[in-house]
């Protein structure tokens, strides 16, 4: 049974015919614009319209999106930073180490110049390994011994001036007394004027003192002391001490001298053994070989016999006596 409206309500065109004008209408407009953009102005207004709708509508996907990239980009930045941090600290050790070898690389140079300047046959290069148990006392313990050749009383710079003298030799180390302990005498010369005089260590503060000297001596403040050579031990040449004080009273017959030394006790790390045994040994053995032949070893004659001699018998020759260079030499 066909539903019909009342007239009064009445609808208009059907769906269908409204369904094939809107088709038509949409198909005329593709092909108008297609071929003439004659639509183009009206796509724009209506882009420029709705434009503020899509960036609002588009607001939450773009805010997520940069919260992930932001949350990705920070983790990323504090693993750059950590490993920028690793790589500087690194780099800077690297620097202190090729900064302390280069500086470590000039005091070798300038402690081997100076053995080379010194008249010694041979030096030894050490390290400071150790302070000596004693507190009281002001030795080291150098990383070389008899295995190397280092023998008691030994002197031992740096590269400014003495150090001190070997005064224990084990193995494969070796015990230094430092020139400011009070066990130390070294026989001294003012550069300035040649005066001789003996500095003692054992003083606090790490200074020594000329001892004996008379009130009116011509020592003066600043005054360059260096070892005499007088001693036998100690090269003759080596920078000691400068002076830094001179008390004189009128009631002393002795003036009050102290000193600073001018090696670094308390401070360097590598030192040179002088090896000063050698160079006397060798001087030693050069008036040695004009000495007469010990006793006991007088050349051999031959004893003429008397029953007279056969002509075909060669005359007797006389040995050759000792050698007595090599016994006067020690060798």
């Amino acid at each position: 049974m066909e539903y019909t409206p009342p007239p009064l309500f009445k609808q208009g065109p059907s769906a269908r015919v409204r369904l094939a004008f809107f088709v038509a209408l949409s198909v005329g407009l593709l092909f108008l614009d297609s071929r003439f953009a004659a639509m183009e102005v009206v796509r724009k207004a209506v882009g420029t319209v709705l434009y503020p709708l899509q960036k609002i509508a588009s607001l939450p996907i773009e805010w997520s999106q940069a919260g992930v990239d932001y949350a990705s980009s920070l983790d990323t930045l504090q693993s750059e930073n950590k490993t920028l941090i690793l790589e500087q600290l690194q780099d800077k050790q690297r620097l202190h180490e090729l900064e302390t070898l280069r500086q470590e690389n000039e005091k070798l140079r300038k402690l081997m110049n100076v053995g080379n300047t010194l008249k010694v046959k041979r030096s030894i290069l050490s390290e400071i390994v150790s302070d000596a148990r004693d507190p009281f006392s002001r030795k080291i313990i150098i990383g070389k011994g008899l295995i190397q050749g280092v023998k008691e009383g030994m002197p031992v710079i740096d590269e400014l001036g003495l150090l001190g003298q070997v005064t224990r030799a084990f193995p494969s180390r070796a015990e230094v007394s430092l020139i400011t302990d009070k066990e130390q005498i070294i026989p001294v010369e003012n550069l300035r004027n040649g005066i001789r005089s003996v500095a003692y260590g054992g003083l606090d503060g790490g200074l020594i003192e000329l001892r004996f000297m008379a009130a009116n001596a011509d020592i003066e403040n600043n005054d360059l002391l260096v070892t005499s050579g007088l001693d036998g031990v100690y090269p003759r040449g080596i920078p000691v001490a400068r002076v830094i004080r001179v008390e004189r009273n009128s009631r002393y017959a002795f003036a009050s001298i102290f000193c600073e030394p001018i090696a670094g006790v308390e401070r360097h790390r590598f030192v040179l053994v002088l090896d000063t045994f050698r160079e006397k040994i060798a001087t030693d053995a050069q008036p040695g070989a004009s000495t007469p032949p010990p006793s006991g070893t007088a050349p051999t004659t031959t004893i003429p016999t008397t029953s007279p001699p056969a002509a075909n018998v060669a005359p007797a020759t006389t040995p050759t006596p000792p050698n007595t260079t090599e016994a006067g030499s020690g060798n």
